[in-house]
């Protein structure tokens, strides 16, 4: 049978994709350069949080992924909470309706079994559970690629995570914290493997000779995580001030700072320390995709940063990175890149600290760019196999057979 004879698979791609976050919208890419290559006659399309830009974006067909559009914002008046309510239920047919039309449906990367950022179970753990529910009812393969996990304490998001994840045809991590927190959960993980982040499989931008100086500082809404609701403006003022002191220590020292950010969230940060430090030196990048994030950090001599992404970018171009840690999943990526030594706690943002790292950093910048260069290539390689490993797992044999020549 030849190429033309065959039913193009139909792959579905999920996620708060298209709703702001740069890290989520850089995994669906990297997703579908590897569908491009690897699967180009599939047909794709989303189900994710912002269809219009998806589709704007990417060129495929989008759904929203939920029916009540006020999903995550806090209902407190009576008709909001009877929509959400009455959106759970339409969400349940509509997300079995979409998984049914599909072969695959992937979940690209992103930190969906995990709770580091304050998450309601009924929320993203729940319509994965609809998801995953859906693709085992109806013969579809979910597949978790390079997803982030983490331990979950409250009892209700952890049952859906674990049920999520077991339910799924296939699973890989960005890390083995994340392989490691779904086996406390219960979960088998015997045949789960570990692969670097997917965004570090998008294109590298052409290198850049740094010569002003300049350092990017990442900036992130910051307030701590799931289980940090209680203090989560404590935590939020404490940050704040500490990467605000940082900001202006190295205006103090004539430096160029280029403030960068991960998610829409993110600018009211970027308004308070551009706003706090008033300097000509300190500016704000309008970077839109992992891509627009990556040239500028290869166009920096030194990166600070905070949201995930924003350090996976820096550590893919070869930058000297130095990451105010909100989650173990930022040490175990500079752990993977060699350069776990510098890390600082969010929580605890201490500008005179961060000045200390920050120069210790700089003063190994070569050694650093070279560890960083061998990282990559190995990070490289692994990705290579991910994506072998994932088109084995659940494509179609047809689909990914040998094409016969005439």
């Amino acid at each position: 049978m030849t190429s033309g004879d065959r039913t193009p698979v139909r792959v579905g791609v999920f996620g708060l994709l298209g709703s702001g976050n740069l890290g989520n919208d850089g995994s669906l890419e990297a997703v579908l350069g590897y569908l491009r290559t690897e699967h180009p006659e599939a047909v794709v399309d989303a189900l994710c949080g912002g269809p219009e830009v998806v589709t704007a974006r990417y060129r495929i067909p989008a759904t929203r992924l939920h029916w009540y559009r006020g999903e995550y914002r806090t209902a407190s008046r009576a008709g909001a909470i009877l929509g959400k309510g009455l959106g759970k239920l339409v969400d349940a047919v509509r997300t079995a309706a979409w998984v049914r039309r599909h072969d695959v449906v992937i979940v690209p990367g992103m930190g969906v079994l995990e709770a580091t950022l304050p998450l309601r179970p009924w929320g993203f753990p729940y319509a994965l559970f609809l998801l995953c529910a859906s693709g085992r009812l109806f013969g579809t393969k979910v597949a978790l690629v390079g997803v982030g996990a983490a331990p979950i304490r409250d009892r209700a998001t952890r049952a859906l995570v674990r049920r999520s994840a077991r339910l799924a045809a296939y699973r890989s991590y960005r890390d083995a914290l994340s392989r490691d927190a779904m086996r406390d959960m219960g979960v088998d993980v015997a045949r789960d493997e570990v692969y670097p982040d997917l965004a570090f499989s998008l294109p590298t931008p052409p290198a850049s000779v740094p010569s002003d100086g300049r350092v990017c500082v990442g900036v992130m809404d910051f307030h701590g995580g799931n289980d940090d609701r209680a203090r989560a403006e404590e935590i939020h003022r404490r940050y704040l001030d500490g990467t605000t002191r940082f900001v202006r220590a190295l205006v103090e020292d004539g430096r160029p700072v280029r403030l960068l950010t991960g998610d829409e969230v993110d600018a009211t940060v970027v308004a308070a320390i551009i706003e706090a430090v008033d300097s000509p030196l300190v500016t704000a990048s309008q970077a839109a995709s992992l891509a627009e994030l990556m040239e500028e950090t290869a166009a920096a001599d030194t990166v600070v940063a905070t949201r995930y992404h924003n350090l996976v970018c820096a550590l893919k171009v070869g930058t000297p990175t130095l990451a105010l840690s909100y989650a173990a999943k930022s040490d175990a990526l500079m752990a993977q890149m060699g350069l776990d030594t510098y890390c600082h706690p969010a929580r605890e943002a201490d500008a005179d600290r961060l000045i200390e790292q920050f120069r210790e950093l700089e003063k190994r910048s070569a050694e650093l760019r070279q560890t960083l260069a061998e990282r990559n290539l190995a990070a490289g390689r692994r990705l290579d196999h991910q994506f072998t490993a994932l088109t084995a797992a659940v494509f179609p044999a047809a689909d990914h057979a040998p094409r016969e020549t005439s």
